[in-house]
């Protein structure tokens, strides 16, 4: 979260002052994620479960599913949202990209900055930024809050 930050947990007030506020955590991918993550959404594509078929088509290796991601960015709205400690619940999620492939073993650091606010309609939207071990942007994507007061 940034210094910056000037409010009292739990945070009250407009929910514009909350621009700027960040956090972040990083975890690594492991194959146990990718078919824990493939039982629970049904996808199981050769890309996510079937190491030669990847070699096969030029991947390399199995590769992540991207909506594992958006996962990813729910636990950070989570830590966030312990962080200010006021009552919310996601809006969705706008423009989620996932632009380089993710293996198991890559470490990926999930950013997340609220970069814009509506105080009547009690909305925040954050920009969230999964990076690999390498520096490298392997998704991003806009996730709204609304605030239930």
């Amino acid at each position: 979260m940034t210094e910056s930050l000037k409010f009292t947990k739990p945070h009250q007030g407009p929910v514009s002052n909350l621009i700027g506020t960040e956090t972040s955590y990083t975890r690594t991918v492991s194959e146990y994620d990718i078919y824990a993550f493939a039982g629970i959404s049904g996808d199981n594509h050769p890309n996510h479960v079937d190491e030669e078929y990847c070699k096969r088509v030029g991947l390399g290796a199995r590769v992540a599913q991207g909506a594992m991601f958006v996962g990813y960015i729910a636990g950070a709205v989570t830590k966030y949202l312990g962080l200010i400690e006021r009552p919310a619940v996601s809006y969705g999620y706008d423009h989620v990209r996932f632009t380089k492939s993710v293996f198991i073993g890559d470490t990926l650091t999930i950013h997340y900055r609220i970069a814009r606010a509506d105080d009547e309609k009690k909305r925040l939207w954050a920009d969230a930024t999964l990076t690999n071990q390498r520096g490298e942007i392997v998704c991003v994507g806009t996730h709204i809050i609304h605030f239930q007061e």
